[in-house]
């Protein structure tokens, strides 16, 4: 046989299905890229998009959206207005009105929140405040103390700053005085407001995913009720970011003792030693207030209500006692 004759069977094999197999593979790759990539993007939109209406037995109906408010007590005692946290509701409140109870309380859902209408905005410190006055005004309510925890403490404070004639003292919960002396919160809580990530974390959300969420606000040991998570569970994800976005923009703009300041209103500040939320020593930044009763709770950490209520709820009781007979 003439050498330089190839046979048949050593020729080199033909590369062609190889390169075929490695462009379907990242054909079909990059097309899984882009049905992820739409997917999450259609529920981030969708996501952003959600409404809800009011639910609830009193329903106050408010342009731009419907407030859920419960009331008890009596009518004629000096009135007690409370108001929630970020992700809040009223059932907040629950363990400390035993100590209330020979008051007119009044709590009300911000909009967003619990029985409150979730519309697609709306949602800034200053609307939210004089959506509460407005209420309050529906309600009859001429003259109130006004409590706020956390993100609701802003709402009362902007209230202040708003009615004079309405607010007659300010009581704030573990409410953050300034935007660097926040902490930080729960890892989940941190994804819920990462772009992308967290609308998918929404969406997919557990009361396991809350419960985590939530566990920065508790520094004792305490039953957290099925209905706070189902409050949560309940909001809209625009409700949830674009109140967190709105204290954020409100603490920037200006601290809360330089706004309380100059009101010369009577003001008690309550601040759980052991926030993991809020740096407990900022609490001092309140002596900025002429007069401010200053109330640090040893043991406790960012949601005083919960974690001990008797003492929470005497220190309430007192102060709106004393300045509601003023």
């Amino acid at each position: 046989m003439d050498e330089t004759t190839i046979p048949q069977d050593r020729r080199t094999p033909d590369p062609t299905p190889s390169r075929r197999s490695r462009s379907r593979r990242r054909r079909i790759t990059l097309l899984t890229a882009g049905g992820l990539a739409v997917l999450l993007a259609w529920n981030a939109v969708s996501v952003h998009t959600e409404t809800t209406e009011a639910y609830g037995e009193q329903i106050v109906r408010l342009p731009g959206g419907d407030v859920r408010v419960m009331q008890e007590g009596p009518p004629g005692a000096p009135a007690v207005v409370l108001l929630h946290g970020l992700a809040g509701s009223t059932a907040w409140w629950e363990p400390v009105l035993p100590a209330l109870r020979d008051l007119h309380v009044v709590r009300v859902d911000l909009l967003g929140h619990g029985g409150s209408a979730k519309p697609a905005d709306g949602y800034g410190i200053a609307q939210q405040a004089g959506r509460v006055g407005a209420v309050l005004d529906r309600l009859g309510v001429r003259r109130a103390t006004v409590v706020g925890h956390s993100t609701g403490g802003a709402v009362a404070t902007s209230l202040a700053e708003q009615r004079r004639d309405l607010v007659a003292a300010v009581a704030l919960i573990d409410t953050g005085p300034r935007a660097d002396a926040f902490l930080g919160d729960s890892f989940v809580a941190d994804l819920m407001t990462t772009p992308v990530v967290g609308e998918l974390i929404w969406r997919l959300r557990t009361d396991g995913t809350i419960r985590g969420a939530m566990s920065t606000a508790f520094t004792r040991e305490v039953r957290i009720p099925e209905q706070l998570v189902a409050d949560v569970r309940g909001m809209t994800y625009r409700s949830l970011t674009a109140t967190d976005e709105a204290v954020d923009a409100y603490l920037a703009e200006r601290p809360v003792p330089d706004r309380l300041a100059g009101l010369g209103l009577p003001t008690l500040v309550i601040f759980g030693a052991q926030d993991q939320r809020w740096q407990p020593s900022s609490a001092q930044d309140y002596r900025r207030i002429p007069h401010a009763r200053i109330e640090i709770l040893d043991g406790v950490g960012h949601t005083p209500m919960f974690e001990d209520p008797d003492i929470t709820g005497a220190l309430l009781r007192g102060f709106a006692v004393e300045t509601g007979s003023r």
